[in-house]
């Protein structure tokens, strides 16, 4: 058995995300230890109340979530209320035993497994410390059920038994698949918090790769002028579909103004993954295969690196956009640099080993056709990327602190005015 557990700032985001598993059918409620009521009778506002509940009780304690996933080896012969079991079994060693918590058993993967929701926060108001409690208490008691339930012992494998946890992986969504409201957060969330971006539009850019786009409205519109921010689902032709669901409804609350405070405190961060980006591009060109379109896009795709062309206004395509689902940050090309820009990349491709089709022509800059050439190109090669695990970044700070960085304000030279002789 493999123990992982995980601490963080939203309860609500944990049961949004374990329900969502189970209106889909790829979970079951199976256990609900101290909520008074019996699971089948449990509704959604019944479970976030008894965990808001106590939380209140501790205002000072911000990480007051817990999410614990418990991974048995596929040889591992379990039955439901054996299941149960092992997790009051494991609860109670840990010193959660008294404590509210869900049990959820999913069959996204091909192995057993369950995930458990709780909070630290007790009846008095105190709180149990996470520090180190995986570490230090989970592995010992994590131990002692391997042998008392004959479970396949984890010892010495931890790494391999790892490996074969399948990592919940971002999906473009489909409107009328799965209610509009749940998967379009199951998306943003993730995102939001893992990914380096600092303005609307690259943070559009990712959620364009899974169906979605954040809307402000028209600039002449009242929701514009207030601030306010929607997020539609789009088509496979990338036209909106269904009604807009309002930022502000969302578990999390990804509105306008907590982008805006990201997209400042990215500035900084992003820089740190500027230079491996660019060394990127520049081994795809001197890996000593002819560069052209076609395998520039193919090269980034097995590198986990998404090209997106942005568009004016009117249409007219003017600069590439680099996804890095690696470092999990977004550039424009100009950004990078001018070599990198959409223009200067276009130039860097073997020339003389295009057709005339290509619509490219050695020695000349290229042409907004050619680049339309690639935008049909980059969106028949364009693939899901794998995206941060939901579960890896619901129990995140929002807002994490971004690296310090010597920076030294400069100073600006004064113009020198001429005085008027008086």
């Amino acid at each position: 058995m493999v123990a992982r557990i995980l601490s963080g700032y939203s309860i609500r985001g944990l049961l949004n995300y374990n329900e969502s598993k189970v209106a889909v059918g790829d979970a079951t409620l199976i256990l609900a230890n101290r909520f008074a009521v019996e699971v089948e009778k449990l509704d959604m506002s019944n479970k976030i109340a008894r965990f808001e509940r106590l939380n209140k009780l501790n205002g000072r304690a911000k990480r007051n979530a817990m999410h614990i996933m418990l991974n048995f080896d596929r040889s591992d012969n379990l039955s439901q209320d054996k299941i149960t079991q092992i997790a009051s079994a494991y609860m109670e060693g840990i010193g959660f035993g008294n404590q509210p918590y869900l049990v959820y058993q999913h069959q996204d993967v091909s192995h057993p497994h369950i995930h458990i929701v709780s909070t630290n926060i007790q009846a008095d108001g105190s709180r149990i410390d996470f520090h180190n409690i995986g570490k230090s208490i989970s592995e010992i008691v994590r131990k002692n059920i391997e042998l008392e339930f004959g479970l396949v012992i984890a010892q010495g494998k931890n790494a391999s038994m790892e490996e074969k946890i399948s990592p919940v992986k971002l999906k473009a969504i489909s409107y009328g698949k799965k209610p509009t409201k749940q998967s379009i957060y199951n998306v943003v969330t993730p995102i939001l918090r893992s990914y380096t971006f600092t303005t609307l539009a690259e943070f559009n850019a990712i959620l364009k790769l899974y169906n979605i786009v954040a809307d402000r409205g028209r600039e002449d519109s009242l929701m514009f002028e207030r601030g306010g921010l929607v997020y539609a689902v789009l088509d496979t032709e990338s036209n909106r579909v269904g009604v807009p669901i309002k930022a502000s409804s969302l578990a999390g609350r990804p509105t306008l103004k907590r982008l805006e405070k990201k997209f400042a405190d990215n500035q900084i961060r992003k820089k740190a993954f500027r230079e491996p980006l660019k060394k990127t591009i520049d081994e795809i060109f001197a890996n000593g295969k002819v560069i052209n379109r076609e395998n520039f896009i193919a090269e980034l795709n097995r590198k986990n690196i998404d090209l997106v062309l942005r568009r004016s206004n009117s249409g007219q395509i003017y600069g590439f956009t680099f996804i890095d689902h690696n470092n999990k940050c977004v550039f424009n090309g100009s950004d990078l640099g001018k070599a990198y820009s959409a223009k200067a990349i276009l130039d860097r491709f073997d020339i003389s080993n295009t057709s005339p089709a290509n619509g490219l022509v050695p020695g000349k800059v290229s042409s907004a056709s050619s680049l339309a050439d690639l935008e049909n190109l980059s969106k028949q090669k364009k693939s899901v990327a794998d995206g941060p695990g939901v579960l890896e970044v619901l129990l995140q700070k929002p807002d994490l602190e971004p690296p310090i960085y010597p920076m030294g304000k400069k100073k600006k030279k004064k113009q020198q005015r001429s005085q008027s002789i008086r």
